[in-house]
């Protein structure tokens, strides 16, 4: 993989984040979506009335998690690389954050399928559908837990990321695992942590670099 290439791929961390701000900006914020208590007949006519920002939304989410996936991938190549033999904690975190994506393009996809079917289906379905992210998100929350773990595990043992970041993101995979108050590290913790990886990755990378350019330079 070319050094170019391999930035690039990085910074599919960063898109991705700013995928999930955008879709979530317009699907929830712009939308005003139903409360919790809200009755089927509510759901479904938030629905038919605000299609446009929940398929909007919901699409640029699910790239975001397309993203993700690609980022994840990235990074298990710099940690299977680092942890040399089979790479098989690298694979490990590699499958815990491409479930973790996978479930996370469900969170808005109940609501999704709605808006797609507003015409033919009953209040029940959307409501139904409206309800189905509650699932989607328990599975994404344990599953990024896994990639934590391993990404956390890897970096400390090779310091293929800086150790201090290895330990925020094993802290990271104990709050996910306190149900409580594991939502709050899926909404806010998990893109920061993506954010950051992306960025230290990206800044490791430039500096394997400028040795072997600099005296190409010279």
């Amino acid at each position: 993989m070319s050094t170019r290439f391999e930035r690039l791929s990085t910074l599919t961390g960063v898109l991705a984040v700013a995928l999930w701000v955008a879709g979530l900006v317009i699907a929830q914020g712009l939308s005003n979506p139903p409360s919790d208590s809200a009755s089927d007949a509510q759901v479904l006519a938030w629905v038919q009335d605000k299609t446009t920002y929940i398929l909007l939304g919901g699409w640029l989410f699910m790239i975001g998690c397309a993203c993700f996936i690609w980022f994840v991938g990235t990074l298990r190549g710099r940690l299977a690389a680092a942890e040399g033999g089979t790479g098989s904690v690298s694979t490990i975190a590699f499958a815990g954050g491409v479930t973790a994506a996978v479930f996370a393009m469900g969170l808005p996809g109940g609501d999704f399928a709605a808006a797609v079917n507003k015409s033919d289906i009953s209040a029940s379905t959307a409501g139904a559908l409206h309800q189905a992210g509650t699932i989607f998100f328990a599975v994404t929350e344990i599953s990024a837990i896994v990639m934590l773990a391993g990404v956390g595990a890897v970096a400390l043992r090779t310091r293929v990321l800086p150790r201090w970041w290895a330990a925020v993101g094993l802290v990271l995979a104990i709050v996910l695992l306190v149900g409580p108050i594991g939502w709050l590290g899926v909404i806010f913790g998990l893109p920061a942590w993506t954010l950051v990886t992306a960025l230290l990755a990206l800044r490791r990378t430039r500096a394997v670099d400028a040795p072997a350019t600099a005296p190409a330079a010279a």
